[in-house]
């Protein structure tokens, strides 16, 4: 079951959570047949009692009204750039790939069930279950080590004044958006009796599919699996087991990466390192064979990146502020997928409903990313002459209560929503609205429950309405947003979302003693429990990062196009 589209929850012990006709929370026991297939969830905490939908559709306006993105805060900590949003999107897509979503009449073992659930960091949704698999050896190109990759479409922008491929009739054929680009896009299935069809990512994990920037970094780390067998393969790695050896070392680097790198950026440090020092003090303690993923975590806590999404983006030569087809769009960036979009500049989120419409099947070469622009080079001291400057680049949005307005009216095809027809302004639409509306679902804990579960003092109740007072959260207590009798509701129990959010505003953008504990401890859990383990490991060390103690996105992304700023940014400069 995907999880962005999905309406019912199994947590074990407990049955399946769904809603009933009236929008109200109610749990059954499914067929066994159908209960062993089932995506495990976990309860860590208590069970909690649904908010007033009255007070989620008013929450949810407040959260996504429009507002000033440059997020400036005295509280606002060292940048995250942009790119961290949308790992964070793919980590999550990692932990809740159920790769046992297959036809109901096909044989699998209860063993293979149990491990394709496992929420572990272990990059199934790039590697699927191998190419061992009869049905995933489609991934992986003829020599079944080599994860595939796809070719972008040629687009003349010969027409555009002031683009270089106008202004230059003969640009660079590097440079030039006029010509398909091998290894650029995402391999695509490329036939069927619809467009949709032809456009499917073949990628085990099509979610990865529904924004461009998840996209590409799939395809980052397509390439990085790529060049580390080429480089095992020069040391002299047997070919029998080279295709595991690439993926243990691909796997470690990955999780060395979160652990060092994404982690202390959205979670204060000082929690990361006692959960990764010290052990896990409330999940899953004890270990074991497998795990679960707690429900506190799925729908609330790793929801953060929601708020960190900004309404548009420097994105390339092209599409950036001030060029002449103008700064990159989030509804763009949703258009410019196959899950999502249909390859065609979008006029208006309605146009994206339709999966059929467009006619381009794969991603056009001018959508190729800068990762320049994305990530922050100037670490690496080489590329310190080529990074651009800051408003050349983006920084995430500061996690905190307020998300950008587009997220108020999402596309259809980013919940499966295509089927319902529904008006481009119902709260259904309304990605606040939609996380509220699944806490009720599985009666989440209240933020007030967990904090007295974790031992830690809550938030008061001034801060829950109003964060730092400083009006760059969203405002709870404005003429038009809650009335007294809703903020009196809100601040007896807050939604464990909300507060999350709210707790990390007040933390200078960071995760705080809540949020930041769940999500610590499930990422330490998810790599302990994966084949390859830097937890069970602890004298792993990286080996293609600069030394043998750091490893970061950046040398992730410099390894994988082989250091080449040709192939960082494949459409120059302007």
């Amino acid at each position: 079951m995907k999880r962005h589209v999905q309406t019912s929850y199994y947590v074990e012990g407990e049955g399946l959570w769904t809603l009933d006709e009236a929008q109200q929370p109610r749990c059954i026991w499914p067929e066994a047949a159908a209960e062993v297939r089932m995506f495990r969830f976990s309860r860590l905490g208590p069970v909690g009692e649904p908010t007033d939908p009255a007070l989620n559709h008013e929450l949810a306006r407040a959260m996504t009204a429009a507002g000033d993105e440059a997020d400036s805060s005295a509280n606002r900590q060292p940048r995250i750039p942009a790119g961290f949003t949308y790992l964070g999107q793919f980590v999550d897509h990692d932990l809740t790939l159920d790769a046992t979503a297959v036809a109901l009449g096909q044989d699998v073992t209860v063993d293979e069930l149990v491990d394709n659930r496992s929420p572990a960091l272990d990059l199934d949704s790039v590697y699927g279950r191998g190419p061992g698999n009869a049905q995933d050896q489609r991934f992986y190109a003829a020599d079944g080590i080599k994860l595939k990759t796809g070719t972008t479409a040629a687009v003349s922008l010969a027409n555009i004044p002031g683009v270089p491929d106008a202004t230059n009739p003969n640009p660079p054929h590097s440079a030039s958006t006029n010509v398909n680009r091998d290894g650029f896009d995402l391999p695509r299935v490329g036939t069927g009796a619809t467009k949709a069809a032809e456009r499917t990512a073949l990628i085990p994990d099509t979610r990865n599919d529904e924004n461009l920037a998840v996209a590409q970094t799939h395809l980052a780390f397509i390439h990085f699996h790529n060049r580390v067998v080429d480089t095992l393969a020069t040391r002299g790695v047997p070919s029998l087991v080279l295709f595991e050896a690439a993926r243990s070392e691909v796997v470690q680097h990955y999780q060395w990466m979160l652990r060092h790198d994404h982690l202390p950026r959205i979670v204060d440090p000082d929690i990361v390192d006692d959960v990764f020092t010290h052990g896990r003090k409330f999940f899953e303690v004890s270990g074991g064979p497998t795990g679960t993923m707690p429900i506190e975590f799925s729908v609330a806590a790793y929801r953060l990146g929601h708020s960190m999404i900004r309404g548009a983006y420097q994105w390339n030569r092209v599409f950036r502020a001030g060029g002449p087809l103008g700064i990159a769009t989030l509804l763009q960036l949703f258009a410019f997928t196959g899950t999502s979009g249909n390859f065609a500049p979008p006029t208006d989120p309605a146009q994206l409903d339709n999966p059929n419409s467009g006619t381009l099947i794969r991603l056009p070469t001018n959508w190729i990313v800068d990762w320049r622009r994305l990530h922050d080079f100037s670490v690496i001291p080489n590329f310190a002459d080529v990074v651009l400057p800051d408003q050349e680049t983006n920084e995430a949005k500061r996690i905190d209560t307020r998300l950008v307005n587009p997220l108020d009216h999402l596309p259809a095809g980013t919940f499966a929503g295509r089927e319902q027809n529904l008006p481009q302004d119902d709260i259904q639409r309304n990605l606040a609205f939609r996380n509220l509306t699944r806490a009720n679902m599985v009666k989440l804990a209240s933020g007030q429950q967990m904090a007295d579960f974790f031992g830690v003092k809550q938030l008061t109740p001034a801060e829950i309405l109003n964060g730092n007072g400083d009006g760059s959260g969203a405002n709870l207590t404005a003429e038009d947003s809650l009335n007294q009798v809703q903020q009196d509701a809100l601040v007896a129990s807050t939604p464990l979302w909300f507060y999350i959010l709210r707790e990390a505003e007040i933390n200078h953008g960071k995760l705080g003693q809540v949020g930041g504990r769940i999500v610590a401890e499930v990422f330490h859990r998810a790599m302990e429990i994966s084949t390859y383990s830097i937890v069970r490991n602890p004298h792993w060390r990286p080996q293609f990062g600069p030394d043998p103690s750091t490893f970061r996105m950046v040398d992730l992304l410099l390894f994988a196009f082989n250091n080449d700023l040709a192939l960082l940014n494949p459409l120059g400069d302007a």
